[in-house]
């Protein structure tokens, strides 16, 4: 959520950065309902202090003997005009919230300026695109042929966009869970957390799933209880509501969950394999830092992302998304694309977004300043570390050979105990 007092301090600065987004994005609303809701409370203030003079008039009297009915009258009335200017006071209050929980965060101002995905950056690719002097079929196909995957009955026993793990199937997608597991614990430093895959709606609203989004969300019958999209949101509001010293800091954290999503507003996309489901498994990177530190900390996050891929050998570039492809809650993002010869194409595997303090002013998670003794909001970080079954994908489309099999990449197969497919 967008700082009111900086939208006070410079409203054309904030819309600026705001219309790179989106021409339409403008938060002069919010400042026509906060000049008003401030116009409120000055004069309740003049009102209360007037109350107060008069109430030690009345005390005053009465210790004297004086008749006070008329100023006791008078008292009472401006006691149900307080009430009145408070109850609009409330009411502003709750408008403004509304409108700054649905507008989304200033992009960094650095960032490539753009409407869609054709203006993000290619900043770096690692490996070339899988060539081979043979037909590489697509993993749905693979997966199919090889008994791995089981579209047709995930659908029986779910709905379309399910799909069913078998044998070896099930065996590698636990192998690749496992592996980004180690790898960002042992070699990045990352706690690992078993979150709960259910969390309340002020968790999905810290993190920016709601109310925005509500329609993305699977949200239990008569319970507050939302599926989670990602680990993103369980795992960021661990500290909702609470105060870190900032020795604690910057705190590294890693999960592994199922991810549900409806997938609203993609009628049409990806409907074949597993690049777009409405539930898969995901490994999740999320830092709390300092404000100081969460540049560098993003850059860190996203070697981390990008260090699991070059371990499995998988051609990827890191592409930096321009203000119009960026999420609702982030300031700068990374997407890490794997490439996938069914699409002929990179698809992405990862996004490696900074938040600055948007999630953390919505989830009030705040350290204290070890210098100045104030406390202050982090700054919140995530990136997938990473999609497990667009890894999954990958492999079978990147690793297959010309009879149908597929070579496991040499790191998994400590976990997988087999080495072919």
């Amino acid at each position: 959520m967008l700082d009111i007092k900086l939208i006070r301090e410079n409203p054309e600065k904030i819309n600026e950065l705001l219309k790179r987004r989106n021409p339409n994005l403008s938060i002069n609303e919010v400042l026509e309902i906060d000049n008003e809701r401030r116009k409120l409370q000055f004069q309740a203030d003049e009102l209360r202090a007037k109350r107060k003079t008069m109430s030690q008039s009345i005390g005053e009297m009465k210790k004297a003997g004086q008749n006070t009915d008329t100023l006791q009258a008078e008292v009472k009335e401006m006691a149900d005009e307080i009430k009145e200017l408070e109850e609009k006071q409330a009411e502003l209050d709750t408008k403004q919230r509304d409108f700054l929980l649905c507008t989304p965060n200033t992009p960094d101002e650095n960032i490539a300026i753009g409407t869609d995905e054709t203006f993000n950056i290619v900043k770096k690719v690692v490996g070339e695109p899988t060539k081979k002097d043979y037909e590489l079929k697509p993993h749905w196909d693979l997966g199919a042929d090889l008994g791995l995957l089981d579209f047709e009955r995930g659908v029986k026993l779910a709905h379309t966009r399910f799909s069913l793990y078998r044998g070896k199937g099930a065996a590698l997608e636990r192998a690749i869970i496992n592996f980004f597991l180690e790898v960002h614990t042992q070699e990045h430093g990352y706690e690992e957390i078993l979150p709960p895959i259910l969390v309340n709606s002020a968790a999905m609203t810290g993190t920016g799933q709601l109310p925005k989004f509500k329609e993305d969300m699977f949200k239990c019958v008569d319970e507050d209880l939302f599926l989670i999209p990602t680990a993103e949101v369980p795992v960021t509001n661990i500290y909702q509501n609470e105060i870190l010293n900032e020795e604690d800091l910057p705190k590294y954290m890693t999960a592994y969950t199922p991810c549900f999503r409806r997938e609203a507003g993609s009628a049409g996309k990806d409907t074949r394999g597993l690049i777009r489901l409405h539930q898969f498994n995901k490994v999740e990177l999320v830092k709390l830092t300092t404000p100081e530190t969460s540049e560098e900390e993003h850059e860190k996050l996203t070697l981390n992302a990008e260090r699991v891929l070059e371990l499995l050998n998988l051609p990827f570039r890191r592409v930096e998304l321009c203000t119009g492809d960026i999420g609702f809650s982030a300031k700068k993002c990374y997407d890490l694309e794997v490439w996938l010869p069914s699409y002929n194409n990179y698809k992405e595997i990862s996004s490696c977004s900074n938040f600055g303090d948007f999630q953390a002013r919505r989830a009030n998670i705040r350290y204290r300043n070890k210098q100045t003794g104030k406390t202050e909001f982090v700054h919140t970080l995530n990136g997938s570390g990473l999609a497990v079954g667009r890894t999954f994908a990958a492999i079978l489309e990147n690793f297959q050979t010309e009879d149908g099999h597929i070579i496991i990449p040499e790191v998994l197969r400590k976990y997988t105990g087999f080495d072919i497919i």
